[in-house]
């Protein structure tokens, strides 16, 4: 048999030199099925008529060279966007998953170390907990109890963040496990250079406690029980990923231009504090209080609405119905007993607000029926977020890394005048 007899035929021969179709072509280059040929029209690549004369084959090796000489381009969305691919979350049909797992059923049997350890490894390690690196901590703590007493919780995660940072000689590591380490130390550190809640003394260590025992001191004065710790784990668990949600994104640009990890998980809080994004946790716990507060819900939305401001905690753009992270954390918050009224007057929330849109609870809302219950300031539902989401912005780092670097570089469509222009006259003084 020939070499080229072997090419199209069915023998083991082929495995030898693997034919590509046109669409598992364009998928590698990341074009169209139409640039595949513009390619072969300008010499870059090679076709040959696939047997039976329908469509054409490509040569994988010679594919891949091209890849590795042009870059892999992304495909763009039906609105003109990017498209990244990712193997961490999929969200379909008012359900998510993390690698193919339904993300509330694993939040529900694996606390938030192991669910973070899954997006990132793609492994279940039972117990794993991570260890804040003494150097680390040392450098956050001082760097966070230097600030003001008025800085929120996310002032002092992004100041820890950018201590714990310069503590590390090795954070520009960005080998797999490099970055896992970082991590693994990142998070416990973040957290421990949290001040207590109510003023209270600093341990002078950290026990072998799972990230949510060590985080529940830092957002309320109130004793931890064991239900109202299971919300927290289960929230953390929840929210380590979204896919590509706003800070997902800059943290992945980040990474695109190889920034180390300290610095994705800088750019993904940078993102995350705004009023639309981590802090809308913080909005729904203060109109959830003045609910609680004044008894029903009806006077506190019509508020909202005459203010032209949307409901706080109502609706996702992507589920029709309710959150399935509320959901998840709602069946939970039915064991606190403290949480009873705020769930009650959350429900009041929602089924007032439904005669206006029909708008269903969202993970904001269930944050906030967590820190009202728990006495919490309106800013926890805020700092859980953004603890859990290191993970997620990790993991997405990941995943970036292996990508070619800078690739996300779009032009700017200019509107401003047209050059030549004179050189500006300067200004009078007032």
């Amino acid at each position: 048999m020939t070499d080229q007899a072997a090419r199209t035929s069915g023998t083991d021969d082929a495995a030898e030199d693997p034919r590509l179709t046109t669409r598992e072509t364009a998928e590698l280059l990341g074009v169209k099925p139409e640039t595949v040929y513009a390619y072969v029209s300008r010499g870059q690549l090679s076709s040959r008529r696939a047997p039976g004369g329908r469509g054409s084959t490509f040569d994988a090796a010679e594919v891949k060279a091209l890849v590795r000489r042009t870059g892999r381009r992304e495909p763009a969305s039906a609105d003109g966007g990017l498209v990244f691919r990712t193997g961490i979350t999929l969200i379909d049909r008012d359900r998510y998953y993390f690698r193919g797992v339904d993300a509330t059923e694993l939040a529900r049997h694996h606390g938030y170390e192991e669910v973070a350890e899954w997006i990132w490894t793609g492994e279940i390690r039972p117990g794993i907990r991570f260890t804040a690196p003494p150097e680390s901590l040392a450098a956050a703590r001082h760097a966070v109890d230097a600030l003001p007493a008025h800085s929120g919780s996310t002032d002092r995660l992004r100041v820890a963040l950018v201590a714990a940072a310069a503590a590390d000689p090795l954070r520009f590591d960005l080998s797999p496990q490099g970055v896992l380490n970082s991590a693994r130390g990142l998070i416990p550190t973040l957290v421990s250079a949290l001040p207590m809640a109510g003023g209270r003394e600093l341990p002078a260590q950290v026990g072998d406690t799972g990230i949510a025992r060590q985080l529940w001191p830092k957002l309320t004065a109130q004793p931890a029980d064991a239900a109202s710790l299971t919300v927290l784990d289960t929230a953390l668990a929840l929210l380590t990923d979204h896919d590509l949600a706003a800070s997902t994104l800059a943290a992945r640009v980040a990474a695109s231009a190889h920034a180390h990890p300290y610095a994705v998980v800088s750019a993904g809080l940078g993102v995350l504090e705004g009023p639309l994004h981590g802090a809308a946790s913080g909005l729904a716990h203060r109109m959830l209080a003045e609910v609680v507060e004044r008894g029903s819900a009806s006077p506190v939305v019509a508020d909202h609405l005459r203010t032209g401001r949307g409901v706080p905690g109502l609706g996702h753009p992507l589920y029709a119905g309710e959150d399935p992270r509320a959901t998840a954390l709602f069946a939970l918050l039915a064991d606190v007993p403290q949480a009873a009224p705020v769930l009650a007057a959350a429900r009041d929330v929602v089924t007032t607000t439904a005669r206006h849109a029909p708008l269903h609870a969202n993970v904001d809302l269930a944050l906030a029926v967590f820190s009202v219950a728990c006495r919490m300031p309106a800013e926890a539902g805020e700092t859980v977020f953004a603890v859990s989401r290191t993970a997620g912005w990790i993991a997405h780092a990941l995943e970036e890394y292996a990508e070619r670097p800078l690739r996300m570089r779009p032009s700017g469509q200019y509107e401003g005048p047209r050059p030549p222009q004179p050189l500006p006259s300067p200004t009078p003084a007032s």
